[in-house]
């Protein structure tokens, strides 16, 4: 995994971001218990009840309450943080309270649940969404894997002269990794659009014109922070819905959340197989 260097930022930014990672935390060290952390998943629309294989349930807080965090405005989110202790014996950190672009947060509040993360030890994370697929072939209910990314945000999480290498940002070792669980799963690269408005067709094109396989609102600003905090990252997308101009059918949130319902056996193996071999 590539070196990355440390904070170049402006000081009084960075200071900032790290103390509220910081007192997040420690708020959940006194919370949670399990410290520290092996691993941390953060869980996307249609991945909430994907977690009930991967091993004892320990503690659960409300992420209101933990400084930095706030209720998810998104249904099919759970709202919560929660510490998992794996069959494995690993410790897992579940964080089912993202925050997005679209919410009028900054980028340091999308950014802050990876910084959380890496402050109480995960060495590993797992970012999960729900997606718009471009490949026509792909079903809804279908997972696949993040190779790469374009985000056409506009934004980073990194301020400065901090030069941090993209170059294998999405883990090739987790990625092969998580094929011994499921040896079908296909990969293809992943654009982040602010939202939170779906993409036109147009947009759609242009992303797949890009090279883009997946269309959605999240996930890439949160790689490159965890890339930053030295973080092996995995992207995991589960298709939704077939993205606009590409479905028949006109698109809406009530289908993320039946994509990710009819999923959760197939999304929970494929995660408590990938935690395990960790």
């Amino acid at each position: 995994m590539t070196e990355v260097g440390s904070l170049l930022t402006d000081p009084d930014k960075a200071n900032s971001a790290n103390s509220s990672a910081t007192q997040a935390a420690e708020f959940l060290r006194q919370s949670l218990g399990e410290v520290p952390f092996d691993i941390a998943i953060i869980l996307g629309s249609g991945w909430k009840n994907s977690t009930a294989k991967l091993g004892k349930k320990l503690a659960s807080v409300p992420a209101s309450h933990v400084p930095g965090f706030s209720a998810s405005i998104v249904p099919g989110h759970a709202g919560t943080l929660e510490a998992v202790r794996s069959h494995s014996g690993k410790r897992v950190l579940l964080i089912g309270a993202r925050t997005h672009l679209y919410e009028g947060k900054s980028v340091d509040a999308v950014a802050h649940g990876v910084r959380t993360a890496a402050k109480l030890g995960a060495k590993t994370i797992l970012l999960t969404n729900g997606a718009g697929g471009i490949r026509e072939h792909w079903a809804p209910g279908q997972p696949v894997l993040i190779s790469d990314h374009i985000n056409l945000t506009g934004k980073s999480p990194i301020e400065g002269a901090n030069f941090v290498d993209l170059t294998d940002l999405y883990s090739q070792r987790l990625r092969d990794l998580a094929r011994t669980v499921d040896p079908s799963l296909e990969e293809g690269i992943y654009v982040q659009f602010r939202g939170p408005h779906y993409e036109t067709p147009a947009e759609v094109q242009m992303a797949k014109s890009m090279g883009g396989d997946i269309v959605g609102m999240s996930t890439a600003i949160e790689a490159i922070a965890a890339r930053e905090a030295g973080m092996e990252v995995l992207g995991l997308s589960l298709i939704t819905n077939l993205a606009a101009g590409i479905s028949p059918h006109p698109l809406s949130h009530e289908e993320v959340i039946q994509a990710g319902k009819s999923a959760e056996t197939t999304i929970g193996k494929l995660l408590s197989g990938i935690v395990r071999g960790l």
